[in-house]
Formats: structure tokens, sequence, C-alpha cells
């Protein structure tokens, strides 16, 4: 009876090693999660999207949104982005297939905009509204401002720098509860 007891415990313990194991390998790939980005950026995506603004996660969006975002960029939040087809393409490619797939981001937020989803507004809802227009911050779009990791795509809440200039009571908010 012994025997069976302890062959039951190691084989528990076997398959939850294997378990943890297999999670190890799964990139965290969701809007509440530290790490958004799974894998490496496409290059011409950070070359060309990251010429101008952050190369965003495309784990940030959902495919509809990344698909309206593609096809309009002669007029991409007022600015004219065309790329030559075959880059399109590639990097449209790329953003359907690295796209949120679940979750809070699986909706598209209003106007494709990742600073209105759900999400980001409820991570962000102790910001007071002045530090997004704050001269170190500039924009609820100007991720790295608090997010080192933003261009490799992690947000994680313990790794928030608090953007030089603000005064105590902005810098409240970036303190944990």
């Amino acid at each position: 009876m012994m025997s069976r007891i302890c062959a039951a415990r190691r084989l528990s313990k076997l398959a939850l090693a294997g378990v943890l194991s297999f999670l190890a390998l799964v990139p965290l790939a969701h809007a509440d999660g530290p790490r958004l980005q799974s894998g490496p950026v496409l290059p011409a995506y950070r070359q060309e999207c990251g010429s101008c603004h952050l190369a965003y996660p495309a784990g940030l969006l959902p495919a509809s949104s990344w698909r309206r975002l593609m096809d309009g960029l002669e007029k991409h939040f007022g600015t004219d982005a065309s790329l030559d087809a075959p880059t399109t393409r590639r990097i449209d490619a790329w953003l359907q297939q690295h796209a949120a797939t679940g979750g809070r981001t699986a909706q598209a937020p209003p106007q494709d905009r990742i600073t209105r989803s759900s999400w980001f507004e409820r991570k962000h809802r102790k910001i007071d509204p002045a530090v997004w227009r704050h001269a170190s911050v500039k924009s609820a779009a100007n991720c790295a401002a608090c997010h080192a990791g933003a261009a490799q795509g992690d947000f994680d809440d313990d790794r928030i720098q608090v953007p030089p200039g603000l005064d105590a009571r902005q810098r409240r908010a970036f303190q944990d509860d």
C-alpha cells in the first residue's frame, strides 16, 4: 500500500513538473500580462512603424483593428504613412498572425486606438489626465515614458518608471495600492 502511495506521489510530481515546463515555453501575450510581444518583431514593422512611434506589440489590438489601420495608411491618424505594396502586405500578414485573439484585446477599441481600449483605460484609470500632456510624457500613446521595456513588449507593472518632472500628486498614481 505504501509503495503505491509513493509511486502515485512521484507520478504527480512528474506530471506537475511536465506542466510547469510546458508553461515556461508558452509566451505571455495578453493585455493583462506583462509581456505583449510573443516572439521577434518583424524587422520591416520595427523599421517602418517604429520610425514614427513605438512599434506597438501586435497583441495590443485584434486582427480587425490591424487590418483597418493597414488599409488606411494614407490617413493614419492624420498622417500619410503609406508604404509600398509588398511591405504593406508583409507587415499586415505579420500583424494578423500576431494580433490579439482573446480576452479584452479581442474586441476592437473605438477608432482602433490602443489608448481607447477598455483594458488600457482600466490599467491607467488612476493617471491624472495632465500626466498625458506633461512634457516628459506628451501623450497616452507614449508607452516608453513609463514602460522602459515597451519596445520589447514588456509592460510589467513592477518595472514602471515615473516620468521626470511630475508633481507629488501626479506621482502618487504610480505607487502600488
